[in-house]
């Protein structure tokens, strides 16, 4: 089992219903989980907040978010899901990157290299039918440093 796994995906999650996405999680996330991995997730809206919220509520696992400037750049619901899950004193760790040009897609591009970086393993969700955008340039990072992805389209 890897000891840490990157968490990227869309922030376009509207499309599905909350219980999907719960599915997808137990099912694909939650062995990792139980092994005791680290997890990093991004402090967006999407997938790293509906991830980071079930993480914190489903397993013991390790979070830490990541964000490539500071959380209070983040947009609000973001920010609010990295509030809930630090009261629920499930936060291991808030890594602000403070990029220089944040908000920027250069910006989102380093955070995202750098959780890739320091993880073994990649599970991407990136929206069904996409075939650009951040999701993918995280999963094509990993790729060209051999690690393994598991990509779910959502």
């Amino acid at each position: 089992m890897p000891r840490a796994v990157t968490i990227t995906g869309t922030r376009s999650t509207d499309h599905r219903p909350l219980g999907e996405y719960q599915a997808l999680f137990r099912e694909w996330l939650f062995p990792f989980a139980a092994s005791g991995v680290r997890f990093y997730v991004g402090g967006a809206r999407g997938i790293d907040s509906l991830s980071l919220l079930w993480l914190a509520a489903e397993t013991e696992a390790e979070l830490v978010v990541v964000v490539p400037g500071t959380l209070a750049g983040q947009p609000d619901d973001a920010r609010q899901a990295v509030a809930v899950v630090r009261r629920q004193g499930r936060l291991e760790e808030l890594i602000e990157l403070d990029h220089p040009d944040h908000p920027s897609t250069e910006a989102y591009f380093h955070r995202n290299r750098w959780m890739v970086d320091r993880s073994e393993f990649v599970i991407g969700f990136p929206r069904s039918g996409s075939e650009g955008g951040g999701t993918w340039y995280t999963i094509g990072h990993a790729e060209r440093q051999g690690k393994a992805r598991l990509i779910l389209p959502v």
